[in-house]
């Protein structure tokens, strides 16, 4: 698919959860291991952005929470928390029968889980794993299959929400029906609704499906705000009316892209924290080659793909995705 125009100097779910506390005990069938009453310990690898918040609220939940990160500043601060941390994803697995991971992309989910300090070098049978990481479906299968030759479950349930940590977050979940009730217990601790989509693979294709959809309404408010302040419209009046208006949506009334429209958004904080531009890209990128896997036209996703990859080449990976807005005025010279 063709890049539709130029930039300057470049060619170019059903089961929703609203809870304040976790659900009740899971179905017996899943055993005492897998039990709320319990609260036995739950392993978490990956405490960024987004892993670090939902391993907090497990905290908060009162789960004993077992953790590492390649990094030492992020052990620490769980650690400081009251969370025990180890060197290594195998010393994770080592300790705990439930253990999520939330890692950048996938070759880390496939190191994490198959490298040799990885889950499944030491991996108990029975224990539930769920990757909350944005990655390949295929990936997903690939992972699926080896856990299940080492005789745990492996499900995908990756997240939308941002990283706020007020525990609203939407998991889309993929894996064995059977196993979902034991998901939706921890899930449920970190985010306001649990859907479960279908088999492995399912829940990283609804996420693909909804951040492809997400990136192009950003670009598309950053461009209708940009385009109404040319024409002299104070930005305040016409993101109020667009929100009260049939052009709507996410971007424009809960993350608006233009300086001081909002409070508590990157945008009024030069872009920082938020969603990276680097990981829209990565996952524009994942949207791209399914689609093109799946012989499925997706015009305007190609198109949000390049800006995004061009916008990381011009100084903006580090930044929020909604950056697009500043990046669309400095590339009109303004």
């Amino acid at each position: 698919i063709y890049c539709l125009f130029h930039i300057k100097n470049c060619k170019l779910f059903k089961c929703n959860q609203n809870v304040a506390n976790c659900p009740a005990p899971s179905s017996p069938h899943l055993g005492p291991s897998r039990s709320m009453a319990s609260k036995t310990p739950v392993g978490f690898i990956g405490l960024g952005n987004m892993g670090r918040p939902m391993a907090k609220n497990l905290l908060r939940n009162g789960y004993p929470v077992i953790a590492t990160d390649v990094f030492p500043e992020s052990r620490k601060e769980l650690q400081d928390l009251g969370a025990q941390v180890f060197d290594t994803p195998a010393d994770v697995a080592e300790k705990a029968d439930r253990i999520l991971t939330m890692l950048p992309s996938s070759p880390n989910v496939i190191e994490v889980y198959t490298g040799a300090n990885g889950i499944l070098k030491k991996v108990k049978k029975g224990t539930l794993l769920i990757d909350s990481s944005t990655i390949d479906p295929a990936v997903s299968r690939e992972m699926a299959v080896a856990a299940e030759k080492m005789g745990a479950v492996f499900m995908d349930a990756p997240v939308s929400g941002g990283t706020s940590g007020l525990a609203k977050l939407t998991f889309m979940v993929g894996g064995p029906k059977e196993e979902y009730q034991a998901a939706q217990e921890l899930l449920t601790c970190m985010g306001a609704n649990v859907v479960y989509c279908g088999a492995v693979g399912t829940g990283q294709a609804a996420k693909i499906c909804n951040n492809m959809l997400l990136a192009i309404g950003m670009i598309g408010t950053a461009e209708t705000m940009n385009l109404g302040i040319r024409l002299g419209l104070d930005p305040k009046l016409l993101a109020q009316i667009l929100n009260m208006s049939s052009g709507r949506c996410w971007s424009s009334d809960s993350y608006n892209p233009v300086p001081g429209v909002m409070e508590g958004v990157p945008s009024g904080n030069n872009y920082q924290g938020g969603f990276g531009t680097t990981l829209m890209a990565k996952d524009l990128g994942l949207a791209q080659s399914t689609a093109t896997n799946t012989k499925t036209p997706v015009p305007l996703g190609s198109l949000a793909h390049q800006i995004y990859r061009v916008m990381c080449a011009r100084g903006y990976a580090n930044k929020d995705f909604s950056s697009v807005f500043q990046f669309l005025r400095e590339e009109e010279g303004q």
